[in-house]
């Protein structure tokens, strides 16, 4: 999915704040990166015609808040990046996470271990 950097920044403010409307994220991020609001307003219309954000009418304004998590989002661009390389019968995940994992500490992979199971309890009990 190829983002520009305000909408990754727009994802961001999402990732950390319930809900905004575009006047709202336009303040925010006015200090910090300038822009107008209409800017804003197009960017987040982009971004939930993209499907990575949901937008509710208040009045005369639309609502925004994430559509996905920030965890749900980097396993959607992983599993878009490695299906462009490999074909079905890969198995693209296990090279993914083997090249990913040697670069991590012996406290990251433990890390990584228990979420696995944990995710694996969340399937058992479901």
């Amino acid at each position: 999915m190829n983002l520009g950097e305000l909408e990754k920044a727009a994802l961001q403010y999402f990732w950390s704040h319930e809900e905004a409307d575009a006047k709202q994220v336009h303040a925010y991020f006015e200090t910090k990166r300038g822009g107008s609001l209409n800017t804003i307003q197009s960017t987040l219309d982009r971004l939930f015609k993209k499907g990575l954000l949901k937008r509710e009418k208040q009045g005369y304004a639309y609502v925004y808040r994430q559509a996905m998590s920030k965890d749900a989002f980097i396993g959607e661009l992983v599993a878009d990046v490695t299906k462009d390389f490999f074909k079905p019968t890969d198995n693209a995940l296990h090279a993914a996470f083997t090249s990913m994992s040697s670069s991590l500490s012996d406290d990251e992979l433990s890390e990584l271990e228990a979420l696995i199971e944990q995710q694996r309890n969340n399937t058992r009990s479901e």
